[in-house]
């Protein structure tokens, strides 16, 4: 679980976790990824790390940001299956053994969708329009039901060895490996320490980042436009010629200008700025800059095998 700003609730999660995992399984560990905190959430994860051998924490030199956090905790996973979730108590750890039981042989990943919806009308409503565009535009028919709290066999994570750079999505990448996808009916409760980091310009960063890293269509909807574009402005060229010839032409025609110039100037500057978001991402990859940089974890000593560069791929106990 990626951790920010969580040294209040992260001994609660663990402690229901340690709980109720032993009646799921024979082994599990906890993977704490403290994503750049500015608070005492590395203490916090530390001591746990301390107390319960079964946890282990990663600090990030940075905040990264939650999918790249994700991603970190992840490739540094030692067992079959991996289930994700917030670091918040809204994900239950009693709904940890739902996720588990929906995850059937034929069955390679599992979203757990709330019974009810857990946050407010206007968040709600644009999280449903965002994942239904991602499932057209990304071709991925389970994005509606994306959501943190997921459970996955850990084999998919060789679908993104390659994946590198600042810009990361946990959901796509899982997407490029399989397609045996399900989801389930968990309970989620409200957040009751601190607030959510994500707002309207942060989901709206998300569906871009998303919509520019992973998929083409914007760039053929662009071609679109302007084939529509270039066809109205073909119609709008017959009407002035028809009225010159008709002789209903008058010095006024600044109107028929205007609205050739708004029309196409419009076009040309959206479409500017979708070439523009993938040229500034591919610039942003070329500069190398990483998903994740580790700064420290608690089981270094531990696993003398562990290095900062490549976390070992242990079969499970």
């Amino acid at each position: 679980m990626p951790c920010y700003r969580s040294a209040a609730t992260l001994p609660r999660l663990v402690e229901g976790l340690e709980n109720v995992l032993p009646d799921c399984t024979s082994g599990f560990e906890i993977v704490l990824v403290v994503d750049g905190s500015p608070d005492n959430t590395w203490q916090v994860a530390s001591e746990l790390a301390e107390k319960y051998p079964e946890v282990r924490a990663l600090r990030l030199a940075r905040n990264y940001g939650q999918h790249n956090a994700l991603i970190a905790g992840v490739r540094s996973a030692r067992y079959e299956v991996v289930v994700t979730m917030d670091d918040d108590l809204q994900h239950p750890p009693d709904q940890v053994p739902v996720l588990l039981k929906a995850l059937t042989d034929d069955v390679d990943l599992v979203y757990g969708v709330p019974v009810e919806e857990e946050h407010g009308f206007l968040r709600s409503l644009l999280s449903r329009t965002v994942k239904a565009g991602m499932a057209t535009a990304l071709e991925i028919p389970s994005a509606k039901s994306i959501g943190a709290f997921r459970v996955f066999r850990t084999f998919l994570r060789d679908g993104f060895d390659g994946l590198d750079g600042p810009h990361a999505s946990v959901d796509v990448a899982l997407s490029w490996s399989t397609t045996k996808i399900s989801e389930t009916k968990v309970r989620l409760e409200d957040r009751t320490e601190g607030k959510s980091n994500y707002n309207f310009a942060m989901l709206m960063k998300h569906a871009i980042n998303m919509l520019t890293g992973y998929s083409t269509k914007p760039l053929r909807l662009v071609g679109y436009l302007g084939f529509l574009c270039a066809l109205l402005g073909v119609v709008l060229f017959g009407v002035i010629i028809y009225k010159f010839a008709s002789g209903q032409t008058t010095v006024a025609g600044f109107t028929t200008i205007a609205s050739m110039v708004a029309l196409f100037s419009g076009a040309q500057m959206l479409a500017i700025g979708v070439l523009g978001e993938y040229v500034g991402r591919l610039h942003s990859d070329s500069m190398g800059r990483p998903t994740y940089v580790i700064r420290e974890r608690t089981d270094v000593d531990a696993h003398p095998d562990i290095t900062q560069d490549e976390p070992p791929r242990v079969p499970p106990a």
